[in-house]
């Protein structure tokens, strides 16, 4: 990955959760960011959570939950750059927050990206069906290269 034809640097992108498999994704997009002098965009999706009553699924209201899931992402994402990135790395990291689905909301980021990075969760058979994953997704409608990286990397 190096510079690009229209002149610009690389850019990658890679999603963060708080989870420690998004952890790992954002330390390893770091230094890929590093090796190639690419910008770095490091991006939360945040949905409101959904309620299953007696009239079916309902979104729950910040009213009723008390909380601003906007804010609740921001915070994790802040946290997590914070604890990851090096200030003295030079990788310029731009912050997204955004509100919708997660896979589609990273698809939409990674557009124009040279690449996308993302964690897995590791869930497989049943639940992984059922749950679905933002990772395969990913890999599978992305127009750009995607790493999925499970686990714990270490150093």
């Amino acid at each position: 990955m190096t510079g690009r034809k229209d002149g610009r640097s690389p850019r990658i992108v890679v999603g963060v959760d708080g989870s420690p498999s998004s952890l790992t994704a954002l330390r390893w997009a770091v230094r890929q960011a590093e090796c190639t002098g690419a910008t770095l965009d490091a991006v939360i999706a945040w949905q409101y959570p959904v309620n299953f009553g007696t009239y079916g699924w309902a979104p729950v209201s910040m009213e009723e939950d008390g909380a601003d899931f906007g804010e609740l992402a921001e915070k994790t994402l802040t946290d997590a750059i914070s604890k990851i990135v090096d200030p003295g790395t030079g990788v310029q990291v731009h912050q997204l927050v955004v509100q919708g689905n997660p896979a589609q909301v990273l698809l939409d980021a990674a557009r124009d990206a040279d690449l996308l990075v993302v964690g897995s969760r590791g869930h497989g058979g049943f639940t992984g069906a059922l749950l679905g994953s933002v990772s395969l997704h990913c890999v599978h409608h992305a127009h750009c290269p995607v790493v999925v990286l499970r686990g714990h990397v270490h150093d």
